[in-house]
């Protein structure tokens, strides 16, 4: 139950932030539409204040987040001295079923988050994104801007192009609202971060449909029943829950603040264009390219692409080029002013398009036809439908369909066509070319398209809806067909998204009990720094968002300011699949396989995986994570000191078939190579004679006397030896 709590009680903080300034922002001909802008308007100030509180020596959030409420209530009372409480009331009232929508949206997301855990916590289908943003926010939450203690100072492997901080990555490069919502909300509600990150990305969404009922009720012009119901679908689609599902806060932020930009820039060119109708705008515009500069600033060279190609296109079939001048310069202005600012985030735009280009961020997400541009698709890979061929008759239904409707309006609303053809067009090229890059460099550059689509999507979802003004005709047949049409899109939708939600019940990645007792590490004096080397990338961002204030080095580049160097820490990190427990009591538990281990202990040695290993695997319902060998499998035992370690391995592990495993060293004097030991196919702990480790260390080999299964054996299409779940070293002096 808490979990439904928290979510609306973050809904209710981030609309208390937003009355005030919607009610003042809103142009005056549209002011009494202003509860679509309260959403994007309470992120955007929430957003400026931690921003402005980053910049003090304040020690976080928790140092002023308090005091900072004074300004949407001064804003509140600001507004309703403006416009009134009674009809400030009427014009909530107005959206009503929107808000209804959103409320049950955002109940529908929390029930797999409290499916899988009791208490407050986070999860994730598979992205890894969720712990960068808690890193964030606990920053932005519980540090000053001059802290550079622990881990925050540690340039060597922190810096990312210029900045050679952990906070300065956050002002400057990283996605910096998302961390800074979760941060002040954080510490309003009493909520640490990994409480609150999934929670967010919920709200966001539910948050999020009052900007799509506008932008089809405003943008492209239908009623305000296919408007809502255009919302609706957004809220319930596969699409937008696959971002929630890999906690992608900064999609949905983009996204609200582009579908402003655009319909913004839409509603200036349709009517009379002065600077004083411009400066009206300005608020709107100043809270949209807020939220872009703080979440996804690199989209803010797209951000006006579907309104620049709808104004840009009536100019040159008018040729009205000064009024296009004039437009352009009314759009941009607040972009200068949030730019001066938000200078941190703009001066870091250039370095962003490096990284970019650096690295092949991302996964491979299927390209969509046109049946998927409304979420028909299957779950939670998004993938087409491919039952006999179904994907095609869907795509082709859907495709006939816009275009008997946009020939059919052509003539006399020809306005509305050309706003849904401007909004559309562009990004779906911008989407195609990225897909058939990434096809073609076989790079993970459908993320990027993906993104792209997503971020658009309030925009380009009404405009693909457009088959509904079919129903404008007034005939009876064409009135059922879209009634037909309807009930198929959003029974689609209902499928696919029922299989994101079936997934997220089961979700393979979560803050566990165990990953939240790392915080007793944090607390641990004698800990002094800490060599993160737990196996997957999951718990190590984890590891290293608990233990910020101690120095952490990673054995690998786990993510953007956590780079591999030198592991110079005074104690190892530990957990799941190697377990070394010297005999001499340098070892400290933690929380089932987590542990920490002195470095500096006299006994002590590193083991890692070698060559002959496919990865680790894991059952999402049980937590539990193996990993097969190819056949001959290697470990690196590393020995730091002067003299020999000997060490006793155990494998808890089973194989396909009865077989005889030696573990021998390679170049090794010490222990018995020639005695076998015996395993089936039942999970069991083999233990292994003691090998002697000379000072450098060496590398053991785990080897079968029997043959290896090959690769295609079993319908496998992998060459599989030994299963193992684990090994465990005793080390002696």
């Amino acid at each position: 139950m808490i979990h439904f709590v928290v979510a609306f009680a973050v809904l209710a903080h981030v609309l208390w932030w937003g009355v005030g300034l919607a009610v003042l922002a809103m142009p005056r001909a549209w002011r009494r539409f202003w509860p679509v802008l309260v959403v994007p308007a309470g992120l955007a100030l929430q957003s400026a204040v931690v921003w402005a509180g980053a910049h003090t020596t304040l020690a976080g959030t928790n140092a002023y987040a308090w005091a900072s409420e004074v300004v949407p209530a001064a804003l509140l009372g600001w507004a309703l001295r403006r416009a009134g409480w009674r009809a400030a009331w009427v014009d909530v009232q107005r959206m009503g079923l929107v808000w209804l929508a959103s409320a049950g949206v955002l109940a529908l997301l929390v029930i797999p988050l409290a499916w899988v855990s009791k208490g407050l916590t986070t999860m994730s289908l598979a992205s890894c994104d969720a712990p960068d943003y808690a890193a964030g926010a606990r920053v932005l939450q519980e540090f000053a801007s001059t802290e550079r203690g622990g881990y925050l100072g540690l340039t060597e492997v922190v810096r990312v192009q210029s900045v050679d901080n952990f906070f300065d990555y956050w002002t400057r490069l990283n996605h910096f609202t998302p961390s800074a919502l979760i941060a002040l909300n954080g510490t309003v509600l009493g909520c640490a971060p990994h409480e609150l990150t999934s929670l967010l990305v919920m709200v966001l969404l539910a948050g999020s449909l009052p900007v799509v009922f506008w932008m089809a009720r405003a943008l492209i012009g239908f009623s305000a029943g296919p408007s809502a119901a255009i919302a609706l679908l957004y809220g319930l689609s596969p699409l937008t829950w696959y971002v929630v599902g890999h906690v992608a806060p900064g999609q949905l932020l983009a996204a609200m603040a582009v579908g402003l930009v655009t319909w913004t820039g839409a509603a200036l060119w349709r009517g009379r264009l002065t600077w004083a109708r411009g400066v009206q705008w300005a608020g709107v515009l100043a809270v949209a390219y807020w939220l872009l500069l703080g979440s996804y600033n690199f989209f803010i060279v797209l951000c006006l692409v579907s309104a620049v190609a709808y104004a840009g296109g009536l100019a040159l079939w008018h040729g009205e080029w000064s009024r296009f001048g004039r437009w352009l310069a009314v759009m941009l202005a607040p972009l200068a002013g949030c730019a001066v600012l938000f200078f941190g985030r703009v001066a870091g735009l250039v370095e962003r398009f490096q990284l970019l280009r650096a690295y092949d961020f991302g996964w491979k997400i299927p390209a969509f036809t046109p049946e998927g541009w409304l979420g028909l698709v299957s779950g939670p890979e998004l993938v087409a439908w491919q039952w006999g061929g179904v994907r095609w008759v869907l795509a082709a239904l859907v495709a006939g369909l816009l275009g008997w409707a946009g020939a059919r309006a052509w003539r006399e609303r020809r306005t509305k066509v050309w706003t849904a053809v401007a909004v559309t067009l562009p990004v779906l090229c911008g989407y195609a070319l990225l897909q058939w890059r990434g096809a073609q460099a076989g790079t993970n550059a459908s993320y990027d398209a993906f993104k792209l689509f997503a971020v658009f999507y309030p925009v380009t979802l009404p405009a693909f809806c457009w088959w509904v003004s079919l129903r404008w005709s007034g005939l009876i047949r064409e009135w059922f067909l879209v009634t037909i049409v309807a009930a198929v899109v959003v029974l689609g939708n209902l499928v696919g998204t029922g299989m994101v939600f079936w997934r997220m019940c089961a979700a393979p990645l979560i803050v566990d009990g165990e990953l939240r007792q790392l915080r007793k590490v944090e607390a641990m004096a004698e800990v002094t720094s800490v060599n993160v080397l737990l196996p997957d990338m999951w718990s190590r961002l984890w590891a290293n968002y608990f233990l910020l204030k101690k120095p952490q080095y990673f054995l690998t580049d786990t993510y953007e300011a956590r780079w591999h160097t030198a592991l110079k820490g005074e104690w190892d990190l530990t957990g799941g699949f190697i377990v070394v427990k010297p005999t001499d009591g340098a070892r400290r538990e933690v929380a089932g396989r987590l542990a920490v281990v002195n470095t500096r202990g006299t006994d002590f040695v590193r083991v890692t995986l070698g060559d002959g290993w496919n990865g680790d695997e894991v059952d999402p319902a049980t937590r539990t994570r193996w990993n097969w060998t190819k056949g001959d499998a290697t470990l690196r035992i590393e020995n730091p000191q002067a003299w020999p370690v000997r060490v006793t391995a155990t494998l808890d592990g089973w194989s396909l078939g009865a077989r005889e495993l030696t573990l021998t060293g390679q170049g090794a004097a010490g222990g018995e190579p020639g005695r076998a030991q015996s395993l089936g196919a039942q999970r069991v702990r083999t233990v292994f004679p003691e090998i002697t480790v000379p000072p450098g260390g060496m590398t053991v080999v785990l080897r079968s006397v029997q043959p290896w299964m090959s690769a295609g054996t079993g319908g496998e299409s992998r060459a599989l030896g030994v299963c193992v779940f684990g090994w465990e070293f005793v080390t002696r002096r």
